[in-house]
């Protein structure tokens, strides 16, 4: 079984705002993403750069994992990011508004046959109408030796709402197609894939309700913009007991000796088959990965 990794809750914070970094050493984040694009300002972007490599490579993060969101292909800035920023080895780059493999695959040619890049993966922001539509080929990419940097996608549902002028409403009903047909892609290339910010930091009924919705349609976590949203998160997108206890109870009884070589069956009143049982694996997993987090 791949390695199971909890984002629950992943804070963006300013590449420019060094105090905000310091805080994030202390915060009960899964992970951080330090920003160099539409938080700073252009005027700032170089000095920004250069502080987000000092704050990574002075370390302190714990358990939490580190991302820098890099500029967007096709900036002045793209490349002297991705350059840059590998000195600090972060545990991810975030390229912004990919909308193709190609776009993936400039990423990871800047990083490739570099010793300093051991490790460092690639998460890729799908943000606009394109990227959305060719999720499934940018998901795709995962799947060949070129690929094997990318391990999830992040929704920037600001951007799409943006450019598509939609009025989501609190239910998000417009967004709802889109944001299925990118955890589809992410999935069909065993990709993580994590919902867009609520930008309403005090509005913890609203926020509540996305992270609610995002977990049905199947996102691993939530990226945020305050600490006020990270309780919510983490509790959300974590397994229940009462899920954690069921997938237990199907382990135990496919490890019965009459129920070792048979692929399906019956528990608790329903039909339980050994892709069930994979699933209560893996949630277990990330149960077990949360509790060693907290201690």
């Amino acid at each position: 079984m791949p390695e199971v990794r909890p984002r629950r809750s992943v804070l963006y914070m300013p590449g420019s705002n060094p105090r905000a970094h310091e805080k994030g050493r202390s915060l009960p984040v899964d992970a951080i993403i330090l920003d160099l694009e539409d938080a700073v300002a252009p005027e700032a972007k170089v000095s920004a750069r250069e502080q987000v490599v000092e704050t990574v490579q002075k370390g302190g993060f714990g358990q939490r994992e580190v991302a820098i969101r890099v500029n967007a292909a096709g900036t002045e800035w793209f490349e002297r990011d991705l350059n840059t920023v590998v000195r600090a080895r972060p545990n991810a780059v975030l390229v912004t508004k990919v909308e193709s493999p190609e776009q993936v695959f400039a990423a990871e040619r800047q990083l490739r046959g570099r010793p300093e890049t051991a490790g460092i993966d690639i998460w890729a922001m799908i943000e606009t109408p394109i990227g959305v539509l060719n999720a499934a080929a940018i998901a795709g990419f995962a799947r060949t030796e070129d690929g094997h940097r990318l391990r999830g996608f992040v929704l920037g549902t600001n951007d799409l709402i943006n450019d598509t002028g939609i009025k989501p409403g609190h239910d998000r009903a417009p967004l709802l197609p889109w944001l299925s047909r990118v955890v589809l892609a992410a999935r069909s290339s065993g990709l993580f894939v994590l919902d867009g910010v609520h930008n309403a930091f005090d509005d913890e009924e609203g926020f509540e309700s996305e992270c609610r919705q995002g977990r049905a349609f199947g996102m691993d976590g939530k990226t945020i913009i305050h600490p006020n949203q990270i309780a919510t998160a983490n509790r959300i997108f974590a397994p229940e007991p009462e899920e954690v206890a069921e997938a237990k109870s199907i382990l135990e009884a496919f490890e019965l000796p009459e129920n070792r070589n048979r692929g399906a069956i019956a528990l608790n009143g329903r039909m339980v088959e050994r892709l069930h049982a994979r699933a209560a694996s893996r949630l277990i997993a990330l149960d077990e990965a949360i509790r060693n987090r907290a201690q």
